[in-house]
């Protein structure tokens, strides 16, 4: 007998950076997206398998400091279990290092595998935390949307040291996603970013007002399915992201290119200078919108339809 779990991606659609500095950020799953996580038990010691890194170890034998090892590690002091025997297999739909919470899906996914082995049932609040400490690890300082947003599995909007709150939509829409094929280090932005907030507070701290703003605003845009709305504050956000210094010629090619498709609005999402971006349309509008995008140079180009 297994025991298997998934976890989704995610998209910030309005307030990354901001969110680190106690501005609110909205998020989305992407369900269609998945990490997979398939404990089977066993006699041999504890290993893992993760095929599309051409992983094949026992647990004990990999670096301290590798990523799976340290996850491991971390969900099961999380869990007060032991680690047992057996082997845990990982395989993922979603992009690594691209803004859509690979690192974050791959945890919660963990979790709730081996929670099930030992029969516990966690509320989402409580698999959030877990996979937070991961996320410490990982990333220094992160916000702790990703792990919100994919334990829930719902919309949410997110401030910094409160409860994440489930959002309403009133419309159905399409998000088409772009994977600009530059890699996006979510510790480096963010200390990249704080360096430069250090150097030049008020300036940053306007910006990230600016970003609020953005992020409050569309919550009645989402509310009452003013998508024009929605893709206008989407563009505006970023904007505010150029001036934060987390985008990149690469990624403002392939925002205008969706944009010129006629995408309502187009921004890089997650932590930047790489990684995806983003465009909202409705879904007569996708396909003339990934058309775009990867003649404008994607790696990957993706559309999921977010229903309320």
């Amino acid at each position: 007998m297994s025991y298997s779990a998934t976890a989704c991606a995610k998209v910030i659609l309005i307030g990354e950076h901001a969110v680190v500095y106690g501005r609110p950020a909205v998020a989305l799953p992407l369900p269609g997206l998945r990490a997979r996580a398939e404990y089977t038990p066993g006699s041999s010691p504890f290993s893992l398998q993760a095929p599309q890194i051409a992983l094949t170890s026992p647990l004990a034998e990999l670096p301290a400091g590798h990523p799976l090892r340290q996850t491991v590690r971390i969900v099961c002091q999380g869990l007060g279990i032991e680690l047992g025997t057996g082997t845990l297999r990982i395989t993922s739909d979603i992009p690594v290092a691209s803004g859509l919470g690979s690192g974050a899906a791959v945890t919660t996914a963990i979790v709730r595998a081996l929670a099930s082995v030992h029969g516990l049932d966690l509320a989402p609040a409580r698999v959030s935390d877990i996979v937070f400490e991961a996320e410490v690890v990982y990333h220094g300082t992160p916000s702790g949307i990703d792990n919100s947003v994919i334990a829930l599995e719902r919309p949410i909007v997110f401030v910094r040291g409160a409860p994440p709150q489930p959002i309403e939509l009133g419309a159905t829409f399409d998000l088409t996603i772009a994977d600009s094929g530059v890699r996006s280090e979510t510790r480096f932005a963010v200390g990249a970013v704080r360096e430069a907030w250090q150097r030049d507070t008020p300036t940053f701290e306007r910006l990230f007002d600016e970003i609020g703003t953005c992020a409050r605003q569309s919550l009645a845009a989402l509310a009452n399915g003013d998508l024009p709305q929605v893709g206008a504050l989407m563009n505006r956000n970023q904007g505010f992201l150029e001036q934060v210094g987390v985008s990149s010629a690469g990624l403002e090619q392939l925002v205008e290119a969706a944009r010129l498709a006629g995408a309502l609005g187009a921004k890089l999402s997650g932590a930047g200078m790489g990684g995806n971006v983003i465009a909202l349309g409705e879904a007569h509008q996708s396909a003339a919108i990934r058309a775009a995008l990867q003649d404008a140079g994607a790696r990957w180009v993706r559309t999921t339809t977010v229903q309320p």
